[in-house]
């Protein structure tokens, strides 16, 4: 009982000094989990860019072109982060500033990402 009392308070020191505690990634599937704004967002922004750069790859190494893939990655992107937020996490979007923050979170920086990839793949395989 003393050693989760201390590793408890040691947590708490550590983050009071700046420092921040260790991730859990069972953190990432626990509705019980409280989030913060950031943590919430940085999640989600990370979400967002590791589809766009799956999504860009396969696009890019198929080859697929049109404006349907981009689009149809824009519908996948935002699905699973709407998916994740609501369903997995069952958090309150009004606590972090609705569905349009959330949904939001990484969405330029992702579009980036998946466009240059998808460029990039695309043409090394018509060289």
């Amino acid at each position: 009982m003393k050693d989760g009392k201390s590793t408890k308070v040691n947590s708490q020191l550590q983050h009071q000094n700046g420092h921040l505690p260790p991730f859990k990634l069972a953190k990432l599937f626990d509705p019980e989990t409280s989030w913060d704004k950031d943590q919430l967002g940085d999640v989600l922004h990370w979400m967002r860019q590791s589809v766009a750069l799956v999504c860009g790859l396969l696009w890019g190494s198929i080859p697929l072109v049109g404006g349907i893939w981009f689009i149809l990655f824009l519908v996948i992107s935002t699905t699973m982060v709407y998916g994740y937020y609501a369903m997995i996490l069952k958090v309150d979007e009004e606590e972090f500033g609705g569905h349009g923050v959330l949904l939001q979170e990484g969405l330029f920086a992702s579009i980036t990402l998946f466009l240059l990839m998808w460029t990039l793949i695309y043409s090394l395989g018509h060289f």
